[in-house]
């Protein structure tokens, strides 16, 4: 019944190129909306865009880099010409090579290139979506903007400190985007996943991490991209109009209990 709620809306999706981005390029389509894949990987996103549109949808893509903000102005303008209105963001991309994450060790060892890297792409690209998008909202009457944090923004680890600092950031940001341009009816609101099981997922990390992840997330699976993209066209539509300046975790409840928890119930046969 609201298959088509994100009819005649205009949505920018970057790092739509493949796993989680790509699954809310199709979800945001396939709700109505005309997409833009704005990605680094301009192949995949071109790709990506080419199946939405033989499958009845709208899109095209843009080849983006989040470094750069003369790009960024580029997407914005390229989007208004050819729509002439922006009422969805997702802010989705982040620099989560392998080369760039698993330099991301410990802070004794972590090279400052690393860290900046990690704000550069993350935070900063984020805050520059941001900043040429909302004019056009605002003319628009509104909009919705929904950045992609993590998990492990809110809880320390052993591993990727830059990337998670990175991320705790763009809930800040969020934050701060809600406060400020609220009263103009542009929303926004941060996504904060768990382990979604995506290729590169599968290439980074060694199946005992990943058996180790689900005996501690509290629903019997791991997360998949769908799970990320139902959240992402919830969060740009109607139903969420009274909603921003959130943090919502989709990962299966990982962040909601005590540490142990995982252990008892492997013990216990859960």
């Amino acid at each position: 019944m609201n298959a088509k709620k994100l009819d005649g809306r205009v949505a920018i999706v970057s790092g739509s190129g493949a796993n989680i981005g790509e699954a809310c390029a199709r979800a945001l389509a396939a709700a109505g909306a005309k997409v833009v894949l704005a990605d680094i990987n301009f192949d995949g996103a071109t790709q990506v865009a080419r199946d939405i549109v033989d499958n009845g949808g709208e899109a095209f893509a843009y080849r983006l880099d989040l470094v750069d903000e003369d790009n960024i102005r580029g997407l914005v303008a390229q989007v208004l010409e050819r729509y002439g209105r922006i009422d969805i963001l997702h802010n989705n991309a982040a620099d989560t090579r392998i080369a760039q994450m698993a330099a991301d060790g410990p802070i004794t060892d972590l090279a400052a290139d690393v860290w900046d890297r990690a704000y550069t792409v993350n935070t900063r690209g984020t805050m520059l979506m941001i900043k040429h998008c909302v004019p056009a909202m605002i003319e628009a009457g509104g909009g919705s903007i929904i950045n992609t944090s993590s998990g492990t923004s809110l809880l320390g680890d052993v591993f990727n400190p830059a990337y998670s600092s990175s991320k705790a950031a763009v809930n800040a940001l969020t934050r701060n985007v809600a406060a400020q341009f609220g009263k103009q009816n542009i929303r926004c609101n941060a996504i904060l996943p768990g382990m979604i099981v995506t290729p590169l997922a599968r290439e980074m990390l060694p199946a005992a991490m990943l058996e180790m992840l689900e005996r501690h997330t509290l629903l019997p699976r791991l997360g998949r991209p769908d799970d990320i993209a139902g959240a992402v066209v919830f969060l740009a539509s109607d139903d969420a109009s009274f909603v921003t300046g959130q943090l919502f975790a989709v990962d299966g409840g990982i962040t909601t209990h005590q540490p142990f928890v995982g252990e008892v119930l492997a013990q216990q046969g859960g």
